[in-house]
């Protein structure tokens, strides 16, 4: 018998006791989503990696700072960011309209923003060829203007705006979607105009999404390939693009430098993406503290 002021002795946790979660599965889904990323995403970029560390930072440096290199990231990042900045305005505005209106062929309109994701790049690279080339249709009306697309830094910028606009779209849309409107028939109440509602009532709100629709188009036009070179002329030095020199390389079995130029792509992908995502987290919680 034991005596009945003795203390019960201590009970600690074991350390291989989990913590029973409210959704079950917890542990099969969170390690089939790790395996995907390690097969899908991890293992291309260590092998990605694995060839730049053959090289040392002097080879690195003389592959970057090559003239035809940096020629060829001017011509990338420079369409990128133009069209960019076509899809992140033109997509706030197509989202708006799609959302607020209704019009004859608004279901087949919203269909067709998705094309360029079922599209082949390919054959989005030689559609847009064929109607902007000196004897296409789109072609000779401008060449009549004096304007030139097809195989110009332009055509470059066509091929990317095609390819990156359904993210300018898709991602503010379901925000205007839950957006309520009470905030805006107050403003209009209050006696603001149209356009002075969508400025300081609309366009916070979807302001993150915004940003990151913006960042995923750039990012998406950095690494664009098929629908640009049969448009671009892949000119050195004037026309080509850094996907295509990765190519190049590859082809003329120089794997380090091509694992160089795709490695500072990527590198400057993931920067972008990186502040996206910190603006946008910050917007949420001003946004978030403003409604509180």
């Amino acid at each position: 018998m034991t005596h009945p002021n003795a203390v019960p002795p201590r009970t600690f946790p074991s350390p291989f006791r989990f913590k029973r979660h409210v959704m079950p599965g917890f542990s099969l889904t969170l390690g089939t989503s790790l395996l995907f990323v390690c097969l899908i995403i991890l293992l291309p970029l260590s092998g990605l990696f694995w060839q730049m560390s053959q090289l040392g930072l002097a080879d690195y440096w003389r592959i970057i700072s090559s003239e035809r290199t940096l020629a060829a990231f001017r011509v990338t990042i420079s369409a990128a960011a133009f069209a960019t900045f076509f899809n992140a305005t033109f997509g706030l505005l197509l989202a708006y309209v799609l959302v607020r209106y209704k019009f004859p062929g608004k279901r087949l309109l919203d269909a067709l923003v998705d094309l360029p994701f079922a599209l082949p790049t390919a054959v989005a690279g030689i559609a847009l060829v064929a109607l902007y080339d000196k004897n296409g249709w789109m072609g000779t009306l401008l060449s009549a203007a004096g304007l030139k697309v097809a195989y110009t830094w332009w055509g470059i910028v066509l091929a990317m705006m095609f390819t990156s606009v359904p993210f300018g779209v898709r991602t503010v849309q379901p925000v205007l979607e839950s957006l309520k409107p009470d905030a805006e028939e107050a403003a209009r109440t209050l006696g603001a105009r149209d356009w002075q509602v969508f400025r300081h009532v609309v366009f916070p709100q979807v302001w993150p999404s915004f940003i990151t629709g913006a960042s995923l188009a750039f990012a998406r036009s950095l690494g664009e390939f098929g629908a640009v070179i049969f448009i671009a002329g892949n000119m050195p030095f004037k026309t080509e693009i850094a996907s295509l020199l990765i190519m190049i390389r590859l082809e003329e079995y120089d794997y380090p430098a091509a694992s160089a130029i795709a490695g500072t792509i990527l590198l400057i992908a993931l920067l972008v993406l990186v502040a996206a995502n910190i603006a946008q987290s910050r917007t949420t919680r001003h946004l978030h503290e403003g409604r509180s």
